[in-house]
């Protein structure tokens, strides 16, 4: 038994587990799944646990953008993004996969990690009940008990237990798997994983544009960091000094108008 290994593996658990969307320790969602369920911040966290910060973070970013779009509609999720998180990146580390392998291996953890959320669901439905029939009882032990503590030990154990066994039991399985597949099946995944990223910030855009001319916006911030400098910093500066003049423009704008109208 790698003890080390399983150690690093458990705390990639717990960490799935802090940043789940029901977990409360972090200020609930505002520092859990905000914040640490981020596939960015696990990245970074799992490459700080395994000890390789810039791998870790290379692979968060990809996952991240594969998943920027993702939305909850009415509790209705379509994949599991803190299992994606730190399941497929851990795996990917471990392994040594691409990147491209690394978001196509987040994307299926990912949906069979819903199958564990969803299970807790039904789970936490029965400890509602039971609360309910506490509160009817006057009992406020057993509220504290069925509302909070008893959905908490399912959560944690549904989150620890098969991320730590995957992390840790999951590496060898995926290398061998990875060697054992052809070249050709893993220049698809490599480009089919690639293309998720891309998917992710299409779907993005499409939330977020209402107005053809803002495709220049895009457009002037690709040939930015594609053609001129790969200065990332350089780019968010400059893009809030256009939005800054753009306010001050609609602004003022906004303000003739209203004047025009009190003339009128």
């Amino acid at each position: 038994m790698d003890l080390v290994l399983f150690i690093q593996a458990l705390m990639i658990g717990i960490f799935c587990y802090l940043g789940s969307v029901s977990s409360p320790w972090l200020m609930g969602v505002t520092g859990g799944y905000y914040v640490v369920g981020r596939p960015l911040v696990a990245g970074l966290i799992v490459g700080l646990i395994l000890g390789d910060v810039t791998t870790g973070i290379i692979l968060g970013v990809a996952v991240q953008a594969a998943f920027i779009a993702t939305i909850s509609t009415g509790g209705t999720q379509n994949s599991e993004i803190t299992y994606a998180s730190y399941g497929g990146i851990a795996l990917g580390m471990l392994a040594h996969a691409s990147t491209g392998v690394t978001v196509t291996l987040s994307v299926g953890i990912g949906a069979l990690g819903l199958i564990l959320h969803n299970f807790m669901m039904v789970i936490n439905s029965y400890w509602n009940r039971r609360a309910e029939q506490a509160a009817n009882n006057g009992d406020a032990k057993g509220i504290v008990w069925n509302n909070a503590i008893y959905p908490q030990i399912g959560n944690f154990i549904l989150r620890v237990v098969p991320i730590t066994l995957a992390v840790y039991l999951g590496q060898g399985f995926v290398s061998d798997a990875l060697e054992a597949i052809p070249k050709d099946i893993i220049t698809m995944m490599n480009v089919l994983g690639g293309l998720l990223p891309a998917l992710g910030i299409a779907l993005l855009m499409n939330l977020l544009i209402r107005e053809k001319a803002h495709f220049i916006f895009f457009l002037a911030g690709f040939v930015f960091i594609a053609f001129i400098k790969n200065n990332m910093i350089a780019l968010t500066v400059f893009a809030m000094l256009i939005a800054y003049i753009i306010y001050l423009v609609k602004q003022k704008a906004g303000s003739a108008v209203e004047l025009e109208d009190e003339v009128i």
